[in-house]
């Protein structure tokens, strides 16, 4: 087993987009990158304490690769805007990869490069792309949120 901790805005429909990839073990939601200890949703949420939104991603490399994982990433959100997906803004919403080794470091670059030069995004790519930093689990409730809270078939 492998695991990827991504930032890609609001958490809860990023869970149950990766939830649904076959290759994906588990997945939970969290705050990371920032430099208070233990925060918790309402301290993230006031964007002072340098914590993104991200779901952590444990998968199996023999179903799904790194790189494909981080296709479905790309994929999913807008890349191009800083510190901001929708309607939702702020520093804990931005687009980020926190990588685990120096070969997930290198696959991120050459995704992203890769998608920054395809014609999928009218402006540069703005993502993150970070060692991973200590993980904080997000509240009960936000676990499966849209899973616990009838939403289904969300991408």
């Amino acid at each position: 087993m492998d695991e990827v901790t991504l930032g890609a805005g609001c958490f809860w429909g990023v869970q149950a987009s990766f939830d649904q990839l076959d290759g994906v073990i588990e997945t939970s939601v969290g705050y990371t990158g920032g430099n208070t200890k233990d925060p918790t949703y309402k301290e993230v949420c006031s964007d002072k304490t340098g914590h993104a939104e991200v779901v952590r991603v444990v998968f199996d490399p023999e179903v799904i690769s790194f790189r494909e994982l981080l296709d479905h990433f790309f994929s999913i959100h807008d890349p191009t805007t800083m510190n901001r997906q929708g309607p939702d803004f702020g520093s804990q919403y931005r687009s980020v990869i926190f990588f685990n080794s120096a070969k997930q470091e290198n696959e991120a670059k050459e995704v992203m490069k890769k998608w920054d030069s395809s014609e999928s995004y009218h402006k540069p790519i703005v993502t993150e792309i970070s060692p991973v930093m200590e993980y904080y689990k997000a509240e009960e409730y936000h676990q499966k949120y849209f899973e616990k809270n009838g939403y289904v078939g969300c991408h």
